[in-house]
């Protein structure tokens, strides 16, 4: 195998290894999206399967004896010298080290992003949860009980009281 087609197979098979496919789909929420994703991964196995049987083969040996018989062996000569000289340049990969430092900014801005995201989504089931509690005893809740809850509102309608303020 080449050196180039046995890196682009390893990296395609460790990048399908460290996908984790279910955790991504558990948090897939609209109908759209899960055909969405599912196309994606569809898209991602067939690339790394073609990928995985296309570079991990060597290729098949020329028969230069074979062509000889066939086409006289000055031509053959020619053709096998001019393939033997062949070089294939060695990959040298110059976008990788231009792009690696933004790639792992925005890894960092991601993750930060995450955070924020996670301390907003306990602050929101938090205030979720009390609108249900308040929900529930509203009912059967007095003035000053909520008042107790929500002093800044309790100041609010005193001040207008005091200000003769009634609202109209």
């Amino acid at each position: 195998m080449s050196g180039v087609g046995k890196k682009v197979t390893d990296v395609a098979f460790k990048a399908s290894k460290s996908i984790d496919w279910d955790g991504m789909a558990k948090m897939i929420v609209s109908e759209e999206a899960r055909k969405e994703f599912s196309s994606l991964r569809r898209a991602f196995d067939e690339v790394n399967s073609t990928l995985q049987t296309k570079f991990s083969q060597e290729p098949e040996p020329i028969d230069w004896e074979y062509y000889r018989k066939g086409l006289g062996s000055r031509i053959v000569d020619s053709y096998k010298e001019y393939y033997d000289s062949v070089e294939i340049p060695k990959f040298v990969d110059k976008t990788t080290p231009e792009y690696k430092p933004k790639f792992d900014a925005l890894l960092v801005e991601l993750k930060e992003a995450e955070q924020k995201s996670l301390k907003e989504s306990e602050r929101l089931e938090k205030e979720i949860a009390e609108v249900q509690e308040l929900k529930k005893k509203l009912s059967t809740m007095t003035a000053d009980e909520y008042f107790e809850k929500h002093p800044e509102l309790k100041q609010k309608f005193d001040d207008e009281i005091r200000n003769d303020y009634w609202g109209y």
